[in-house]
């Protein structure tokens, strides 16, 4: 994997441990020659991740939509920043960039983006490993969702699988590098469920 897009919060939210850890990603990022893509911005965690790629000499690549960049307030300091026009270019452009996507604590937008690589990935889009880091458990909730979207058989296992998730960077770093998508089509055939 040359880079990674990580998806993350504007906002650090409310335990230290989300800044902590988004630095360290970042940092572990460039000790291991991967570069960051990312939204661009140099507030929140998102802002963390990317001054511990680049405190560490690391490469971190921003993608910004034009109308963001007053409330998001682009970081200066990026390798390089990509403005775009909307959303939906960001999105194609930060997949177009990178190898893998990583997804730390966030709210609405980070799911958003990380569901729709998810849903990529299950239409056979891509076959990019796709991992939450979970930082102290921010996202239990939503991985027992996913198991109970299987039980219920509106989701495959083999695409609940997809989802690679650990609380340590090194764990799931391992993950991604070893990941191989499947190659199951997305379909539940309700003869053979």
């Amino acid at each position: 994997m040359k880079r990674i897009t990580v998806f993350c919060g504007s906002s650090f939210g409310t335990e230290e441990i989300y800044k902590e850890q988004a630095t360290l990603l970042g940092k572990t990022l460039a000790k291991e020659n991967i570069e960051l893509v990312y939204g661009g911005a140099n507030v929140g965690l998102m802002g963390a991740v990317a001054d511990g790629v680049l405190n560490e000499g690391g490469k971190a690549i921003g993608v910004l939509p034009n109308f963001l960049r007053s409330k998001e307030i682009a970081h200066l300091g990026l390798t390089e920043l990509i403005l775009v026009e909307s959303m939906h270019e960001r999105k194609t452009k930060m997949n177009d960039l990178s190898d893998g996507v990583i997804a730390l604590p966030g709210g609405f937008g980070t799911l958003e983006e990380l569901f729709e690589m998810l849903t990529w990935a299950q239409l056979g889009l891509h076959k990019k490993p796709i991992a939450i880091l979970n930082i102290n458990g921010f996202y239990d909730a939503l991985i027992q969702l996913t198991e109970n979207m299987v039980e219920k058989g509106l989701l495959k296992e083999v695409n609940q699988q997809m989802l690679l998730v650990s609380d340590n960077i090194d764990d799931l770093l391992d993950k991604m590098k070893n990941y191989v998508a499947p190659t199951v089509g997305k379909w539940i055939d309700k003869e053979k469920s």
